[in-house]
């Protein structure tokens, strides 16, 4: 028995940060990819409104049509990214300056098998994958490697409306089993989706599905679910096969609920949204559906379709850990349309106490330390905060730098909070900010809606220099990384 309390961060702690394949790479076009769910999210004012809409990645039937059709006439962002594809060495030189031990990035599914449908993969888009795993070796960088992160082949929605259907199950895990084979002496941590309970706020950005074309939008949300449960154990599955030495988890936006009042009806429903968001990990991490959720889908009709296999497959595919993304806290009370509010990415009840970024979330650095202890309680597997980051609107000075000292500001909060947590007992495993570079943002495709360390001179429109800048944040984050979290 070991009752030594812990101080901070581990030695072994992987400090790094994060980006996903769609909002960086570009290259759209080239050696062999296909058209993703991601390539058609084009740029919507997200200020026409009034007020920021901080979620314009959302596409229908007929605006698909229409973006196939006239594609000059839109503006589709997530194409042309910051140019990784051709820029990854220098990046990559500039996160192990930092002083990385971790790197999360995404593998562009449509880059490996372009409709979804290809019994080969692509030999060019493999290629690319190993360079990149190869650049990371070079400094000692670990990759943590998503494979679905907001995209998937066009292909796949147009034939079967993304994951409503089985049968992107198999797809997927051909995806994933060729993946895992190519790379499994470069990447030892994987990612299987990117918050995936992100289904419940937009169905085309999580699963791949035309909103329009469902009868009942939450009941296909719960049944992309399912099938994303599958393939994700059956990847897992692979995984252990394939690698056994690599860890494997699954992902969730964190939304923690806070009560309005010390009312019980407030209380009671703080707790139902939080079942909600964590009816995620609890499937993927104990291999089987919560007993909580039969109510919920009678009240609200959802009868998922199944098949007899469905229970074993879940009970062997359970993760080695719960990654999360953290960026903001919800409050929550009694209403008409609270289980409606529950689980979506931003609440119309604000938080008084709290301070709020230039897009309108609540700032809760403290949030991220209840997380962590009430995940690490219900579960008691290791931890990996995978993103957490501020966007703001930076501005290049007179001198020619960027002084973004909110940011510092904001970081340094967060990572006293995960001390904390971890000095409460929590087995954190690493952290990586998001995102360490300047890319395109993924609700609002805007590249002015910045978070990184690294200013990319680029505007909305995609033009620019592309020119990488060291901010204020960059040298302050290299600093944290060499003392292991303790200089803040």
């Amino acid at each position: 028995m070991n009752l030594t309390a812990k101080k901070g961060f581990p030695a072994n702690f992987l400090w790094g940060g994060a980006t996903a394949a769609n909002q960086i790479e570009g290259a759209y076009d080239i050696d062999g990819k296909g058209m993703s769910t991601s390539d058609y999210a084009a740029y919507k004012d997200p200020y026409a409104s009034g007020k920021v809409n901080n979620f314009t990645f959302n596409v229908t039937s007929r605006e698909l049509e229409e973006y196939k059709a006239n594609p000059k006439q839109y503006l589709f962002p997530k194409r042309w990214g910051i140019d990784f594809y051709h820029r990854y060495k220098e990046d990559i030189a500039l996160f192990a300056e930092m002083g990385f031990k971790v790197f999360r990035l995404s593998i562009s599914w449509v880059r490996i098998f372009p409709t979804g449908l290809e019994e080969q993969p692509n030999e060019a888009g493999l290629a690319f994958y190993d360079k990149v795993f190869e650049e990371c070796a070079k400094y000692g960088m670990e990759p943590l490697v998503t494979m679905s992160h907001y995209e998937m082949p066009i292909t796949l929605t147009e034939k079967y409306n993304g994951w409503v259907s089985r049968e992107l199950v198999p797809l997927f895990e051909k995806y994933a089993r060729v993946i895992l084979e190519r790379y499994k002496d470069k990447v030892k941590y994987w990612i299987t989706f990117n918050e995936m309970n992100m289904n419940l706020n937009s169905l085309y950005t999580g699963a791949g599905v035309l909103e329009d074309l469902a009868d009942d939008k939450l009941q296909a949300a719960y049944q992309a679910s399912h099938h994303q449960f599958l393939a994700s154990a059956l990847a897992v599955k692979a995984a252990k096969e394939i690698c056994p030495d690599a860890k494997i988890g699954c992902m969730i936006n964190q939304i923690e609920s806070y009560a309005r009042t010390a009312k019980p009806e407030d209380q009671l429903q703080a707790l139902k949204s939080n079942q909600l968001n964590m009816f995620y990990p609890d499937v993927q991490v104990r291999g089987e559906y919560p007993s909580y959720i039969n109510r919920y889908f009678d009240e609200n009709g959802i009868v998922l379709k199944t098949e007899p296999q469905d229970d074993t497959i879940l009970k062997e595919g359970t993760v080695d850990y719960v990654a999360i993304s953290y960026y903001m806290s919800h409050v929550t009370e009694a209403r008409e349309d609270a289980m409606k509010l529950a689980g979506t990415f931003d609440s119309p009840i604000k938080n008084e106490y709290l301070p709020k970024s230039q897009w309108d979330w609540p700032i809760d650095p403290m949030g991220l330390r209840i997380s962590l202890m009430k995940l690490y309680d219900r579960y008691g597997i290791p931890l990996f905060v995978c993103e957490n980051g501020l966007g703001a609107h930076d501005v290049i000075s007179e001198d020619g730098f960027v002084h973004d000292e909110y940011r510092i500001d904001y970081i340094r909060e967060h990572v006293i909070q995960m001390k904390e947590a971890i000095k409460d007992g929590v087995d954190l495993m690493g952290y990586t900010t998001w995102g360490c570079i300047d890319l395109i943002s993924c609700g609002t495709s805007q590249m002015s809606k910045r978070y990184g360390f690294i200013y990319v001179d680029q505007d909305d429109e995609g033009k620019g220099s592309k020119e990488r800048i060291r901010k204020d944040s960059f040298y302050w984050y290299k600093k944290v990384i060499e003392s292991n979290g303790e200089k803040l």
